[in-house]
C-alpha cells in the first residue's frame, strides 16, 4: 500500500490490527466457524468493529456514548456492513447488564480500563462474555510513553511526576485518568484467569516523530509503519510506548 493510500492516523492503530486480525483468524481455525462473534466494548463509532465486520464477522458495539452510537450506525451503513454490527448502550462496569455471559469469541477492551473505577472488574466482566477458549484484545494507555513525551516537550517536572504518581497522570490537566505498565496489563489478564498471549508496545515512534518529516519525505509513512512493527514485540520498546496491547485466552 502505497503513502497516498494509507493516511498517517492509520499508524495508531496498524499494529494493534494485524495482531488483532491473526488472532481472529485463529479462533476461525479453532472453531472450525467462519462467523465469529465478536463484541466491542467501548467501541465508539467503529473504528474496529467496522473492519472486523468487513472479515465476515458479527460485531456487538457496547459504548456509553448515545453520540458514537449513532456515528456507528452511520459509519456502519456507509461501509454496507449494517446487517453484521449493532450497538448497545452500556459501559464496561455494567457490561453484563446488556450482553450475554459465555457468547463471544473474541472481547475487544480497547481504550477503556483508563477510565473505569476498577480496572480488574472491566478485565473481569470483559472475560466472563468471552466462550471457554476465547480471545481478549486489551489495549490501554502505556506509563513509558507519556512520561517520554511529556519529557520530550521540555515539561520535565510533569514528566517526573507522571513517573512517580500511582496512576501515571503528569498533573491536574492531564485528560488520561490511568496509565499502564506492560506488567500491570499482564497481571490484570493472568489475574482474571486468562493465559498471557503476546504483548505489544504500540505507537512507540509514531507519537514522537515530527508530521513534517513523515509527510514530506517520500515512504516515510511505510518505512515508519515497518520501524513500528519491528519493535512493537520487543520487550524494551514496550516501556516507551504510548499505548499497550495484551492478548489473552480464556482457558477452556
Amino acid at each position: 500500500m502505497s503513502d497516498t493510500s494509507r493516511p498517517r492516523a492509520s499508524l495508531r492503530t496498524a499494529v494493534v490490527w494485524e495482531v488483532l486480525k491473526e488472532a481472529l483468524d485463529r479462533r476461525v481455525k479453532a472453531t472450525g466457524r467462519d462467523v465469529l462473534d465478536v463484541l466491542d466494548t467501548g467501541g465508539g463509532t467503529g473504528k474496529f468493529a467496522v473492519p472486523v465486520a468487513r472479515l465476515g464477522h458479527r460485531v456487538t458495539v457496547v459504548d456509553p456514548s448515545p453520540n458514537a452510537l449513532f456515528g456507528l450506525e452511520r459509519r456502519v451503513g456507509e461501509a454496507g456492513v449494517a446487517d453484521l454490527v449493532r450497538g448497545v448502550q452500556g459501559d464496561a462496569q455494567g457490561l453484563l447488564d446488556v450482553v450475554d455471559r459465555d457468547a463471544y469469541d473474541v472481547v475487544l477492551c480497547h481504550g477503556v480500563l483508563e477510565y473505569v473505577d476498577d480496572a480488574a472488574e472491566g478485565v473481569a466482566n470483559a472475560v466472563a462474555a468471552l466462550r471457554p477458549g476465547g480471545t481478549l484484545s486489551l489495549l490501554a494507555a502505556g506509563l513509558g510513553g507519556a512520561v517520554l513525551a511529556r519529557a520530550l516537550a521540555g515539561h520535565f517536572t510533569e514528566a517526573r511526576t507522571a513517573l512517580t504518581d500511582p496512576a501515571g497522570r503528569w498533573g491536574a490537566g492531564d485528560p488520561v485518568p490511568r496509565r499502564f505498565t506492560a506488567e500491570q496489563l499482564s497481571e490484570l489478564v493472568s489475574g482474571a484467569g486468562l493465559a498471557v498471549g503476546a504483548v505489544h508496545g504500540v505507537r512507540i515512534f509514531a507519537d514522537l516523530v515530527p508530521g513534517v518529516l513523515v509527510d514530506t519525505e517520500p515512504g516515510a509513512v511505510e518505512a515508519l509503519l515497518r520501524l513500528e512493527e519491528a519493535a512493537a514485540e520487543l520487550p524494551a520498546f514496550h516501556a516507551v510506548a504510548t499505548q499497550l496491547h495484551v492478548l489473552g485466552e480464556k482457558r477452556t
